[in-house]
């Protein structure tokens, strides 16, 4: 009998991998809620907007499927004046989702990201450059000075150089995130 049961056998990919599956799912939160609850929930289209464009980016995890979604849609209409999610509602669950995740993978390059930059500035940072930056803010906080952290950082660049002013490459990469050498100092 066991041998038939795993001829059916089939993986079922999670929310992160099906990422068509979010925004009518959103919908049947939103529906199911308010069958629950009696009340009307709506969510207005600059913040569905907003949420599903994270929703559906890379930095999104969905580490617990469909229980992370549907508890979002639960805190965000708890949080909401009068039933109507708006964009302040989808800002905060968006940080609140994300710390949770980071708390719970253990990621070092968004952690180290998140104590320099808020939620949102790391969104708006394409993926392809968070291990960079984190990399960079890393060593700048290792260092007494921009010129000793630049010497590291461009260590194999500034030999094929003509003016060797890695402290002003350096600057000039922070300030592309708005960031400056004492605001990281400080941390």
């Amino acid at each position: 009998m066991l041998a038939r049961i795993n001829l059916l056998t089939f993986l079922l990919p999670g929310l992160a991998e099906r990422k068509e599956d979010i925004e009518p799912n959103l919908d049947y939160e939103l529906e199911r809620l308010c069958q629950q609850t009696g009340r009307k929930i709506s969510i207005n289209r600059e913040a569905r907007s907003h949420f599903v464009k994270w929703a559906v980016s890379p930095t999104a995890q969905w580490a617990a499927n469909f229980r992370d979604l549907s508890a979002a849609v639960i805190r965000m209409a708890t949080l909401s004046a009068s039933g109507r999610i708006g964009i302040a509602e989808v800002r905060e669950e968006i940080e609140r989702l994300s710390a949770s995740w980071q708390s719970c993978d253990g990621d070092s390059t968004e952690r180290t990201l998140r104590k320099f930059l808020s939620g949102q500035q790391v969104l708006e940072i394409d993926l392809f450059d968070h291990a960079q930056l984190a990399t960079v803010l890393t060593i700048c906080g290792q260092e007494k000075s921009m010129a000793a952290a630049g010497r590291r950082l461009f260590a194999v660049s500034r030999e094929a150089r003509a003016s060797t002013n890695d402290s002003d490459r350096l600057r000039k990469y922070l300030a592309r995130f708005q960031l400056d050498w004492k605001s990281i100092q400080s941390q």
